[in-house]
């Protein structure tokens, strides 16, 4: 076979080489140990929790080397592109900091440009770079073409190949596969100029010398050294649109825009081999591997499940309406990553979380469980640190698109919704009230009479002429400009006279002696002035209230008893 002849045939169009490329992508200059990483998605849909996953690994790795991260737009299947999606999932991951030193980005316009000497960086603009090495592998014998006439096209398309897998046997199936590909590897030159000439359309496909009897040693950074067979499938390379497949397109373009370390899910593993083989043919030198464990989740029963597109929390869209926070998300991703980063976390508590050493060798083998509980505890933890200032400025974005009643009440006076989100705030033992914003109005929405309600009665237990007494005593000593001790000693003098305990070592050593403790009377007042049981310290909320307020709630409560 005179393989250039090949090539000619089915290139024509094609005139330079891949030395020609290899010009116009030169290698990186960057410092010795530097990472080159990308996120490469299908812009197919919304941003996975599994691609943050990863994406924050590639962050990592390039930014904590003095790399570079890069995004590249992987679109060659446009039947499943979703219009908008792109651009979606760059201000989606641009929210959990996940930013991009190359690649596509979103100009001032709102649309995808190129950023970076390496682009393009949409993967449909880049089809004459990989014509130019599909060119080149048919010269070298190591592709080939096969012709599928229309009318063969039309009966594919007519095939249901779920009831053609239910009714075939493995077995069969897979020497018929690997029979008609042998039998696709014969063809004349007079073959191709015939089916040309007839405008037949055909795909490229890789003539594959691996043997699955034979295995091939690999180092996995994360999951260690393994074996795995060799790739004998002579798998496609170009559709019939002349479009990359993911395996021959990606080869290509890690080779060219430099990348030394690709991150990406275990469920990639079995195409290792043909991407393996496809480097060694190209005469690329392969990147490094990284293949992570998916994310599972427990199902109703306890068993551990993949987490799907379809699960609460899978679409990172899902945080930003629930009210988490970007900074508690990346928190948690960190706890799921790195098995010593809680250890780090409680040592260095006001550091960014990229200061953290992350390292791969900490990274789990077995995968990682989601776990809502967990976040809630690690958002509790970032939420806690923040200032009052911030929490309610971030509280405000998100009402204003999520609650909006709430969010126009908190933009109306910002410095009084800073006097409330500051109580408890600060010191060594910060109160932890909110996972998210959207568990700000439950806490505090009392302090807004449109919001106030009384969610917790005083139990029917306690007499309503003591909880009468208590009230109004406290109403008729009120004094605004009392302290706390002071404040507090009316509170233990109107618990005494009314025959509760105004001492709590004297209650728990005979709670029989007295009706109740000064807690209750507290608790009294409490549920008067916010409507519930618990609530933030009870002095403090009644000076951001105002005496007018606090006696009208007051006043109310005794009416209704």
């Amino acid at each position: 076979m005179d393989f250039n002849r090949l090539a000619e045939l089915l290139f024509p169009h094609v005139s330079e080489l891949p030395s020609d490329m290899e010009a116009k992508y030169p290698a990186r200059q960057l410092p010795e140990g530097a990472k080159v990483t990308r996120f490469a998605p299908s812009p197919t849909g919304f941003v996975h929790f599994g691609g943050l996953f990863p994406t924050t690994v590639a962050e990592r790795l390039a930014h904590q080397s003095g790399g570079v991260l890069y995004l590249r737009i992987e679109d060659t299947d446009a039947k499943r592109e979703v219009p908008g999606a792109a651009e979606g999932l760059i201000k989606t991951l641009a929210r959990y900091n996940i930013c991009f030193d190359e690649g596509a980005i979103l100009n001032e316009q709102g649309q995808i440009s190129d950023h970076g000497i390496y682009g393009p960086y949409k993967q449909s603009l880049r089809a004459p770079i990989y014509h130019v090495f599909a060119k080149q592998l048919v010269r070298e014998g190591r592709a080939y073409p096969c012709f599928t006439t229309e009318q063969e096209l039309e009966e594919l398309q007519q095939v249901n190949k779920k009831e053609e897998l239910k009714n075939t046997d493995w077995q069969a199936q897979a020497e018929a596969k690997r029979a008609e590909m042998l039998k696709n590897r014969e063809f004349t030159l007079e073959d191709v100029e015939a089916h040309l000439a007839a405008g037949d359309p055909f795909v490229l496909r890789i003539l594959a010398d691996g043997d699955p009897e034979r295995k091939i040693k690999f180092t996995d950074l994360v999951k260690g050294n393994m074996e795995i067979p060799e790739n004998d499938e002579d798998f496609v390379l170009l559709k019939s649109d002349g479009i990359p497949t993911y395996h021959f397109a990606h080869a290509i373009d890690d080779h060219l825009m430099g990348t030394t370390h690709v991150i990406r899910g275990e469920e990639w593993l079995p195409s290792l081999a043909k991407h393996l083989q496809l480097f060694r043919y190209l005469g690329f030198k392969a990147p490094k591997y990284m293949h992570i464990a998916q994310i599972m989740r427990l199902d109703e029963n306890g068993n551990k499940k993949k987490l799907s597109k379809r699960d609460m929390g899978a679409n990172m869209d899902d945080y930003t309406r629930m009210g988490y926070s970007p900074e508690a998300v990346c928190e948690y991703v960190m706890t799921l990553l790195n098995s010593n980063y809680e250890e780090w976390r409680a040592q260095n508590p006001d550091k960014p979380y990229t200061d953290f050493p992350f390292n791969i060798k900490k990274m789990s083998v077995s995968g990682c469980l989601f776990d809502f509980n967990k976040l809630n505890d690690v958002s509790k933890n970032v939420l806690c640190r923040m200032s009052a200032a911030d929490v309610t400025a971030k509280v405000t974005e998100w009402a204003q698109s999520f609650d909006p009643d709430f969010g126009a009440v908190l933009a109306a006076d910002p410095a009084y919704a800073e006097q409330i989100f500051a109580i408890g705030r600060g010191g060594k033992k910060p109160r932890k009230d909110l996972a998210t914003w959207a568990d700000a109005k439950p806490y505090m929405g009392f302090f807004y009479d449109e919001f106030y309600q009384i969610v917790d009665a005083i139990p029917e237990s306690f007499d309503k002429a003591d909880i009468v007494a208590a009230l109004t005593a406290f109403a008729q000593n009120y004094d605004e400009s009392d302290d706390m001790n002071a404040w507090f000693d009316k509170v233990k003098t109107i618990a005494r006279e009314l025959g509760f305990a105004d001492d709590m070592k004297a209650y728990k050593a005979d709670p029989a002696a007295f009706k109740g403790s000064v807690a209750d009377i507290s608790m009294f007042l409490r549920v008067a002035v916010t409507g519930k049981q618990n609530a933030p310290d009870l002095y403090t909320v009644m000076h951001i209230l105002g005496r007018d307020r606090t006696m009208a709630r007051i006043n109310a409560t005794i009416a209704s008893l």
